[in-house]
């Protein structure tokens, strides 16, 4: 048994020393990580994935970890998997692991981990759909997802997660009014955190006039308050998904759920493989290339149609040659 062959063993196992580098090795190495999906996947598909997204200074972080301290009240172990904003300049994650969630994260039933988010992957990952799969296989019975922000740009937590909670504060109508066309239609449950702000009841009106006007089909998303600071609210927000999660269960559509996060990973692999292929590419050979359209020898359009041949990445557009 190679180290690798070691260390996956120990993932399965429970091994959170193991299912640590085994993420940064899904992060840092795409080749390693098509060595490690094959050898998890048998142990994967047993886990409940719950994503939160929300407006940045909603309070998703502090309303996180007041669920995770609810959770370890019940005795239940929870994962962590917290996409933070990515570094201009590093390119990593600028705020790492969260300060919020310190006290649940020292439980050893807690598992939190920081990676960047690309907006390129609609607000998560190409490597985070692979990690999901690494947590479940660790046996983490239930997975959170923390997005960067809300908006169209990050849809993708709709598919990475069965259950979606949507976090708002009081008196920003401006913040119904942004996720009218995306999240508002697939939230599974709103919580309006910071509930002792004014503008509750404008806000839950909103919400609620939104949501009436939203293509809903077989759920009637749950509208929660929340003190997350102190914390109140948060028992509701269990039980919602708990009832969200039987909703699916009754319905038959967990199934469905798990085939969209799998469609979610295969593009994002793809999408990665093909990034970094293009990427070579233009660093190496694509040189001579890109000297040719600055000579005005050919256009844009026909250099693009190169690439693409070049890396087997898709047939030319049609009537590219002729540019």
């Amino acid at each position: 048994m190679n180290d690798l062959e070691c260390l996956i063993a120990r993932l399965l196992a429970g091994d959170r020393a193991a299912l640590a580098r085994v993420i940064s090795l899904i992060q840092r190495d795409p080749e390693v990580a098509a060595r490690i999906d094959p050898a998890i996947a048998a142990a994967s598909g047993r886990a409940y994935t719950v994503g939160i997204t929300g407006a940045p200074g909603a309070g998703k972080s502090t309303l996180l970890g007041a669920l995770l301290l609810d959770a370890l009240s019940r005795s239940q172990r929870s994962a962590v998997l917290a996409l933070d904003p990515e570094s201009p300049i590093s390119g990593g994650a600028i705020l790492g692991d969260r300060v919020r969630m310190e006290r649940a994260a020292a439980d050893d039933r807690v598992f939190v981990r920081s990676v960047t988010a690309e907006a390129s992957a609609g607000g998560l990952s190409t490597a985070a759909p692979l990690i999901v799969r690494a947590l479940d296989a660790a046996g983490w019975p239930w997975i959170m997802i923390e997005t960067v922000g809300i908006g169209q740009t990050e849809l993708s937590i709709v598919d990475a997660a069965a259950t979606t909670i949507v976090v708002l504060t009081p008196g920003f109508g401006d913040e119904v009014q942004s996720i009218k066309a995306g999240l508002m239609e697939v939230g599974d449950v709103f919580v309006i955190n910071k509930a002792d702000r004014p503008g509750l009841a404008q806000t839950r009106r909103d919400l609620e006039h939104a949501l009436a006007h939203s293509p809903r089909r077989d759920w009637q998303p749950p509208i929660l308050d929340a003190i997350a600071t102190e914390p109140t609210g948060v028992a509701p927000i269990w039980e919602a998904i708990y009832a969200h999660r039987m909703h699916l269960e009754r319905i038959g559509a967990l199934a469905f759920q798990r085939r969209r996060f799998l469609r979610l990973a295969v593009r994002a692999l793809a999408e990665r493989a093909t990034r970094d292929r293009l990427q070579a590419y233009l660093d190496g050979a694509g040189i001579a290339l890109l000297e040719r359209v600055d000579r005005r020898e050919i256009s844009l359009t026909s250099a693009c149609a190169e690439v693409l041949r070049a890396i087997g990445a898709a047939e030319p557009p049609p009537g590219a040659s002729a540019l």
